[in-house]
């Protein structure tokens, strides 16, 4: 029987990302605390024409696959999450994810989106890896990947340098037999 309820969660539901949220987005990577844990680059702000080009890239690549995540009932944006790099090949492909507002941070919105986007990885393009990496300082993220099933496969020693510190960067996979297993 068809999922008819692939990408729409209790609460959540993932849904292409439109130039309309371009806005709210470039205003997310006005934020230091944000971009420290999207990314190792330096924390550098954005501008409006570089989010445009940046999500319109990313959209447009047949390997990757980019939601924006909104409540149930409204247009608003909260974040986005994406399976990218696919490589069709192997079957694995890497997922980001991204919640903008702190307030919106710690009340399962990402758990959800998590599940919701393995289930599309798994079941629509038919993977068999989704793999991530996060940072030893984003304790939130490794909860949530953790209780989702993701496994800690390594880590990137000392990769990141951040306010005279050396911090590890953490390699995560979820197999598909692993998240079917959690599926029961």
């Amino acid at each position: 029987m068809l999922n008819a309820n692939l990408l729409t969660g209790s609460r959540i539901r993932l849904t292409a990302i439109q130039e309309t949220d371009y806005p709210t987005i470039a205003a997310w990577y006005q934020d230091v605390d944000f971009l420290r844990h999207l990314d190792a680059i330096p924390a550098k702000p954005k501008t409006l024409k570089n989010i445009t080009k940046q999500f319109d890239e990313m959209i447009e690549s047949e390997g990757n696959f980019v939601f924006a995540i909104r409540p149930l009932d409204e247009d608003g944006i909260l974040g986005y999450i994406s399976v990218e790099a696919v490589l069709w090949n192997q079957a694995v492909a890497w997922m980001a994810m991204a919640i903008g507002q702190p307030e919106d941070r710690g009340r399962g919105i990402g758990q959800e989106a998590i599940r919701l986007v393995l289930a599309f990885a798994f079941q629509e393009l038919n993977l068999h890896r989704v793999q991530l990496t996060v940072f030893d300082y984003n304790r939130p993220a490794i909860a949530a990947y953790e209780k989702m099933g993701f496994t800690k496969e390594g880590a990137f020693r000392e990769f990141l340098h951040r306010d005279g510190k050396r911090y590890d960067m953490h390699l995560y996979g979820l197999l598909r037999s692993e998240w079917e297993a959690g599926q029961q």
